[in-house]
């Protein structure tokens, strides 16, 4: 057994690319993550990592067992995944990451609600408006919104999600009325980092793309951004579920409502380093149900 254990130790560390990330993949300090690989390393009585300060990359005894190993931590996790799959009540761990912002969204309700529906399934949930490496982080899912970018990771897409341009009051009584592009283009504009400047706007099937010329403050959350437009600093788009509260008794007001940016997409994303877990699985048809009912 402690050979069995050594070696889904070993893909692991592979997988995530250092002792530490596979430590923290598999709620492990990086010094029990060592023992098992020493122990290893002994028994087929060769190294199976070059280490580095920087990197770490297999050794040939370790490429050559790496496709075994593998095979025998991904059975291990199928017979899991059969008794999770048959079971009305499943049990294990998820392991998600998904937007810092958001806490009233749709998404983060139904996370929540599935969480309550299955008490034997323990839910990790980060958040950070920043992507995460879902492999060296050890992460089993993501949750994403907007456009994705390329990558090795398997992802569906399970919503849509839809934004406004939006002000305080304040800012809009300081300054004449904004009824053109053209007026758009005078204002203030609150600048997200992991966001581009430009965007594209929708009126009837016509597009155009605008980037604004003033930009009065750069932030680095969305969160942070909101703050700022209620405090009269400038114009942002904000997805629908952290604007309506504020459109609605006032706080904010919609900017050139027959303008608006269009509807992007919500993602489930996870690590496509073997088979996916069964409960990453139902999380998954479960949140998608949630946003249907939306929709």
């Amino acid at each position: 057994m402690d050979d069995y254990r050594a070696l889904a130790v070993f893909v692991a560390v592979h997988d995530a690319g250092s002792f530490s990330a596979a430590g923290r993949r598999l709620k492990l300090s990086t010094s029990v993550i060592s023992h098992h690989v020493s122990k290893l390393e002994a028994k087929v009585g060769a190294s199976l990592f070059f280490r580095s300060t920087r990197s770490l990359s297999l050794t040939p005894e370790g490429q050559a067992i790496l496709p075994a190993a593998r095979a025998m931590a991904d059975a291990a996790q199928e017979a899991l995944d059969i008794l999770t799959e048959t079971s009305e009540q499943p049990t294990g761990a998820l392991r998600i990451t998904l937007p810092a912002f958001g806490e009233r969204s749709p998404l983060h309700r139904a996370i929540l609600r599935f969480a309550r529906k299955h008490p034997m399934v323990a839910v990790s949930m980060h958040t950070s408006d920043y992507p995460v490496d879902l492999v060296k982080e050890g992460f089993d899912l993501a949750f994403r919104l907007g456009v994705l970018r390329d990558s090795s990771l398997k992802s569906k897409r399970i919503g849509t999600f839809g934004r406004k341009l939006v002000a305080s009051p304040d800012y809009l009584a300081g300054r004449r009325p904004i009824k053109t592009l053209e007026d758009l283009q005078t204002c203030d504009f609150i600048s997200i980092a992991m966001l581009p400047d430009a965007m594209t706007l929708v009126n009837n099937g016509e597009q155009v793309n605008f980037e604004p010329e003033n930009v009065r403050l750069e932030v680095h959350s969305l969160s942070s951004a909101k703050t700022a437009i209620l405090e009269g600093l400038g114009i942002q788009h904000l997805p629908d579920s952290e604007a309506d509260a504020e459109l609605a008794d006032g706080r904010l007001i919609e900017v050139l409502p027959h303008w608006s940016p269009p509807d992007l997409g919500i993602y489930a994303v996870w690590p496509d380093i073997g088979p996916q877990k069964q409960l990453s699985r139902r999380l998954i048809e479960y949140v998608k149900t949630e946003q249907a009912k939306l929709q």
